[in-house]
Formats: C-alpha cells, structure tokens, sequence
C-alpha cells in the first residue's frame, strides 16, 4: 500500500520537472514573458597606447658621506640636530682644540727661529766671501759658511710646512659638512675620544635629486637598448633619455616623473639581469633613500589598440569572452586575448577589430544565440581618473595584472 502510494508521488512529480527544465531552456527570455532582456552595449574604444613594463626597486642617495675626524682627540662640541637638513660647509662637530693651538703656536715659533738663523748664516756667509777675497781666511772656512747658510734656508723650509701642517691639523679639529642633505643622528656624545679617519660621526645623504635602481631582464634589456638607440643614445648613457614614472606605497601620492641615466655595463652571470637606474627630482624632499617604489618603463613604441571596460569580459573555462551583438539583437561569445589595463580600460590584445557593439552591463542575462533589446551608450576616451586608477593617463603597465595576456 505504501509502496504504491510513493509510485504515484514520484509520477505526479514528472509534469513538474518537465515545466522547470522548459523554463531553465528558455532562459531570460520565458522569465520575462517572451520579450528580449534589455542590456547596455557600446562600441569598444580604438586609440593609441604605450605598452609599460612595471618593476620593483628602491631610491639610493645620489651622494652618502660617513663623517669622520682627520684628527684624534676628544670631542669637546656638537653644532646640529639629529636628522635637520645641512648645506655643504655647516659646522658639525668640534675635537677639542687645545692641544692643537699649542703645536700651532710651537711651529710658528720654530719658524721664527728658523728665520733668524738664515739671517745670521747669511751675514756670515757673505762676511767670508770679503775676506777670502782679501785672503784672509782660507776657502774651506767659506765653504763651511755656505754649508750653514743652505741648511739654514733648509730648516725654514722645514718649519715652514711644520706650521702647515699645525694649521692644518687645526682647520680639521672643526669637522663641516661634505655635502648638502639630511644628517642622521650623532654617533659620538661630548666627551668621547674619537680616532682620526676611523670613528664615524655620523652620515649624510643627498636627497635632491634622487636615483632608484632596478633590475631588468636580458629580454627587456634588449628591447629597450633598441628604443635607445632609435633616439640616438644608449642604454648605459643615459638612455636617450627615456621617460619613466615611479609609484610610492601611498596609493593618494601621483606617479613620480624622471628619466633612465644608467644602466651596468654587463649583465650579471648568476641572475641574468642587470641593474638599470633612473634619476628623479625630489624638491619637496618626499622621496627617500631606502624606499621601495614600482617603476614603469615604456615597454613599446606607441600602437593603436582596442580598448574594452573590465566588465564587458567573461570567463569561460579557461578563455576570456565577450558578448557581441548583432544588428537583430542576437549574441554571440567572442574569445579574446587581454592585456593590461590603459586609461581605466582593459587592452584586447586578439579578437576585436573595434567595429564590434558589446554587452558591457547585463552579462548574466544573455546567452550564446538568444536576442537581446540593446541600450546603446558611448564610452568616454578616458575613464582612468573616475575609477581611481593611479597609472599614468597615456602609458599601461604589463607588470601590473599579471595574468593579464596569459
């Protein structure tokens, strides 16, 4: 009794199942009473680019001293702040000066005795050229006088570069800045003694302009050593002055411009890249040494490209698609090839000629072969700055979605 009460559940189910698998067959279309489902197409955007290629580096100091004394002895002042900005030529530090005027003082007395020894040798030396002349004397004590006359004149030579020297020694006791930049902190405290040419004082970096460095692949080494020399330069002088932008972590910060100036003059035999570098202004002092950034790099000479919004592109499997509609409303799926993102758009590498009208809103309500009410909209040139992106307006970077081309 029961098994044949279940018979006729399960046969009462059948009428069911065939109404929802007609349904599920008939698509949007049967869901909307037989009407196409209404979608926004446009045509995609036809214009030239420059393809970049993106790497990650860091900023150096174009210029980095290690402060130290020429002098020993004790370090009696300190003439900054940790981390101020200096100018080339400020005080920085000063070895107790003492000792130092004491053997100042001690040469300029020798030179002044050294001095008026050549005046008395001399005297004695031209009264023995009158009387040898008279005969006098004989020669040999006119020789001697000439002997002590030149090694007189020797001796002021001697203190002379003695008190040079003092002088010298005495200059160095105040320790001034190299270069212009940002000092870091005090290594030594008042009071320490301090090594001649081996305590470090502290540092100093330069900070405008600024170098960031990077490594590239041999592949790209060559394509933008061909680039180079189509502007009539190389890449290893100056690059024929090809311009890049660098971005920061802080995504608000704009791209920063410069251009490459240098790369190595082999590549390395273990990595197979080689260290190329760009050299950036840094005015307003944002940028520096040590910090990482991703550098673009056009990577192409300028080509026309299609352009399409991101969701206009479908998965399929393994494959990207678009939707294209034709003139009586039809669809149809189209595999395309994607590149990087330019303008706010995503670069159609394969599969469009431009001419196409796509379903760019409304993805989940077409299907291969069913028709659909087109809105036709145009698309602006340019919709990088509404969608936040931080690329450069007129450059795209390959580096930057990385399956994007695969």
């Amino acid at each position: 009794m029961r098994n044949g009460k279940a018979h006729r559940a399960v046969v009462g189910l059948w009428p069911l199942a065939i109404v929802v698998a007609w349904a599920w067959s008939a698509g949007p279309v049967a869901a909307q009473g037989g009407a196409p489902p209404t979608v926004t197409v446009a045509k995609p955007i036809s214009r030239e680019i420059v393809e970049d290629d993106e790497f990650v580096g860091r900023f150096q100091a174009v210029d980095e001293v290690a402060v130290r004394s020429r002098v020993g002895g004790y370090l009696s002042d300190v003439h900054f702040t940790d981390g101020q900005l200096v100018k080339e030529g400020d005080l920085l530090f000063t070895i107790d000066q003492r000792p130092f005027e004491t053997a100042l003082n001690q040469a300029k007395s020798e030179l002044v005795v050294a001095n008026t020894l050549v005046d008395f040798t001399k005297a004695q030396f031209e009264r023995a050229e009158t009387l040898v002349a008279r005969g006098s004397i004989p020669q040999s004590t006119l020789d001697d006088r000439r002997r002590e006359f030149f090694a007189a004149q020797a001796r002021v030579d001697g203190a002379t570069a003695a008190q040079a020297r003092a002088e010298l020694d005495m200059e160095y006791t105040e320790i001034r800045a190299p270069l212009a930049g940002r000092i870091d902190r005090r290594r030594v405290s008042v009071g320490n003694l301090v090594n001649a040419d081996d305590t470090v004082l502290t540092t100093i970096v330069s900070l405008d302009p600024i170098q960031f460095y990077f490594d590239i692949d041999e592949r790209r080494f060559l394509d933008y050593q061909r680039d180079a020399r189509q502007r009539g330069g190389s890449l290893q002088e100056g690059a024929g002055g090809l311009d890049v932008s660098v971005r920061v972590a802080d995504d608000a910060q704009p791209p920063f411009k410069g251009k490459l100036d240098f790369a190595e003059n082999r590549i390395d035999n273990e990595t197979g890249t080689m260290r190329v570098r760009a050299l950036f202004p840094n005015a307003d002092l944002t940028l520096q040494p040590g910090l990482f950034g991703r550098i673009n790099v056009p990577g192409s000479l300028p080509h026309p490209s299609i352009l399409v919004p991101d969701e206009a592109i479908g998965v399929d499997q393994d494959r990207r698609i678009v939707y294209v509609v034709a003139d009586d409303g039809t669809v149809s799926a189209k595999p395309v090839r994607p590149g990087p993102r330019i303008y706010g758009y995503r670069v159609i590498r394969e599969g469009l000629d431009g001419t196409e009208t796509l379903v760019i809103n409304g993805l989940m309500r077409v299907r291969p072969g069913a028709k659909v009410t087109p809105e036709l909209v145009t698309l602006p040139p340019d919709r990088s700055v509404s969608a936040g992106s931080t690329l450069p307006p007129a450059q795209a970077s390959t580096a930057a979605e990385p399956d994007a081309g695969q």
